[in-house]
């Protein structure tokens, strides 16, 4: 099989790229076999919910509410440390922001949440390319170097000699 971009011969029929120009080939096969028509693909939309600015600040609060938690222990083990309950004023602020920000997203925020579309392909291969844009030189403005006609470099006593004759 050849490539239809480039003209490279493949290897294999098995091969998901062309080697020389990266196109992808993996449904090459089946578009030759449907006679140049793209393969069907079954394709359901599904609309799925967002997330409702007010879950949003919920969930915010609630991962700060956690890490308010989390400073309570290792505060407390600075307070044993010190003598001191100073160092607990932090987890304490930490959480009555979050809990104020848990109770501002109950009272202020939407409920409503925007619905957006998602496309799921059913029994379809993949044809995505996972490699860049094939970015190519055109092939008629190659130099082409021949190799047969490069000079031979000079051997170890040519530069001698060169010496003894300008003497």
């Amino acid at each position: 099989m050849y490539c239809p971009k480039c003209g490279q011969q493949q290897i294999s029929d098995e091969m998901r790229f062309c080697s020389r120009c990266g196109l992808a080939l993996s449904g090459l096969a089946d578009w030759l076999a449907g006679g140049g028509l793209p393969a069907q693909r079954n394709v359901e939309v599904q609309q799925v919910p967002a997330d409702s600015p007010r879950r949003k600040g919920i969930r915010r609060a609630s991962k700060l509410m956690f890490f308010s938690g989390v400073l309570f222990v290792i505060f407390i083990a600075i307070s044993l440390a010190v003598d001191e309950g100073g160092p607990m004023i932090v987890p304490a602020v930490v959480f009555f922001v979050s809990l104020v920000m848990m109770l501002y997203a109950r009272l202020f925020s939407s409920a409503t949440s925007p619905i957006t579309n998602h496309t799921t392909e059913l029994n379809s291969t993949s044809t995505r390319s996972s490699l860049p844009p094939a970015t190519s030189i055109p092939i008629n403005n190659r130099q082409q170097v021949r190799t047969n006609e490069l000079a031979q470099p000079p051997s170890v006593t040519d530069h001698t000699t060169r010496l003894l004759d300008n003497e």
